[in-house]
């Protein structure tokens, strides 16, 4: 009861928020996976006109969206009534001051069936994107049509929505009501997309966008790896576009575009290793994509250490086994496999393919594993999922040491966890 009264009171303060500052355009991003690599595309591009807010994490729960949408820090003890009293005033105050800003993006996240058509019920977004649907909380959606059904529905309550071409089927279409709705992507059945002209490890992707709002394509360089990493950034260039930025900014947005944390990001690792880092999360649509681009470095050895992928529900099985089915023996040295589902069904049918494969419970000691067997030059992947995975700790044991490396799930409370986690295989 205490949850829903917060809630909803946090909820009309939003409402009044927009009211009092009509001129305040809201961007929402939904998707399956790719909402926060999305979310902070969006921002490098806009703002090179815009004044534009975000929240940094992924606050996109029915509790903390309101608050991240006003710019308040989301309070640690949530049962406190002081903390959330604080919050409310706090929110007051947001109301009556200028806002400084011009565009609020932000993430919305389904948990449970019926999730996302809450947001719609207080939120009346300017554009809406959505990023991808693939099997996610399946315990609760039970089908993959339940997915694109809840994810879509932010693009039918957004004034404007943008949906990724590629990583949404076009049946899911018959779920759209909204007439106002376009699609990105690299492939040529989208409005907005990306065609590559050239692609080198240490530049990224040389290319032009193709946009239906300029008469001439946009020369552009991506630095990002990985085709799939392209796709968050062409959602974002549909946003800006329809934002009326101009070819030179979007040019100029898109220079600036960087992997975030624990996303195909390129890091140093030793003996001059080349790692990618993708441990944030872990589906099998990423996870196949992520194995890929591995496939695309010029090296001599690679090797892929691959966690197991949650929430998939009664679909796990088959989504790990077409995983390994996925694990080429002629492009990969090793197969690693780091939990239970992956050690389950991921690493039979890697071994069916003959590949070499070793299967651990503990990141920690998957880490040290590799970088036994590691050759110099090599290019390994590190995908995982975020619960009882965490493979951003065999990161650290691959990646030459520096206080520049961006790792994720690093702060005091996540360190807390994982030091809970671990003791378990000590």
């Amino acid at each position: 009861m205490f949850k829903k009264y917060i809630q909803k009171k946090l909820e009309k303060y939003v409402v009044k928020y927009f009211q009092k500052h009509p001129e305040v355009k809201l961007v929402v991003v939904a998707g399956s996976v790719g909402k926060t690599s999305t979310k902070r595309a969006i921002a490098t591009l806009l703002s090179q006109r815009y004044r534009v807010a975000l929240h940094e994490g992924n606050h996109n729960t029915p509790m903390s969206v309101p608050v991240a949408i006003l710019g308040i820090e989301y309070p640690e003890n949530i049962r406190s009534v002081g903390a959330w009293l604080s919050v409310f005033a706090a929110a007051r105050q947001r109301i009556k001051e200028p806002t400084g800003v011009d565009v609020i993006i932000q993430e919305i996240g389904a948990d449970h069936p019926g999730d996302i058509a809450h947001f719609g019920t207080y939120l009346k977004p300017y554009m809406g994107v959505v990023t991808a649907v693939t099997p996610e909380h399946m315990e609760f959606f039970n089908s993959i049509e339940a997915v694109a059904e809840e994810e879509l529905t932010a693009a039918n309550f957004s004034q404007l929505a943008v949906i990724n071409r590629d990583d949404i089927e076009g049946r899911f279409a018959s779920f759209l009501t909204n007439n106002n709705v376009d699609t990105y992507g690299t492939t040529g059945l989208a409005e907005y997309r990306f065609e590559t002209q050239d692609f080198t490890f240490d530049k990224g992707y040389v290319g032009e966008v193709i946009a239906p709002d300029y008469d001439q394509a946009i020369p552009v360089t991506i630095k990002v790896v990985g085709e799939h990493s392209l796709r968050p950034v062409m959602g974002a260039v549909a946003v800006a576009a329809k934002l009326g930025l101009r070819p030179p900014e979007i040019a100029a947005g898109l220079a600036l575009i960087k992997p975030v944390p624990g996303r195909m990001n390129v890091l140093r690792g030793i003996d001059n290793t080349i790692i990618i880092d993708d441990t944030y999360n872990s589906s099998p649509i990423a996870a196949s994509a992520a194995l890929q681009a591995l496939y695309g470095l010029p090296v001599a050895q690679r090797i892929a250490v691959l966690g197991s992928m949650n929430e998939l529900g009664a679909t796990s099985a088959v989504e790990h086994e077409k995983l390994g089915a996925l694990c080429d023996p002629t492009l990969l040295s090793w197969v690693v496999t780091v939990g239970e589902e992956a050690e389950k069904y991921l690493a039979p049918a890697a071994r069916a393919r003959g590949c070499q494969v070793k299967s651990f419970k503990s990141a920690i000691d998957a880490g040290a594993f590799v970088r036994s067997v590691t050759q110099p030059g090599a290019g390994i992947l590190l995908k995982g999922s975020q619960g009882g995975i965490y493979l951003e700790e065999a990161v650290k044991i691959l990646c030459v040491a520096s206080d520049d490396i961006e790792l994720v799930r690093q702060t005091p409370q996540w360190m807390k966890i994982k030091e809970g986690f671990f003791s378990k295989f000590k």
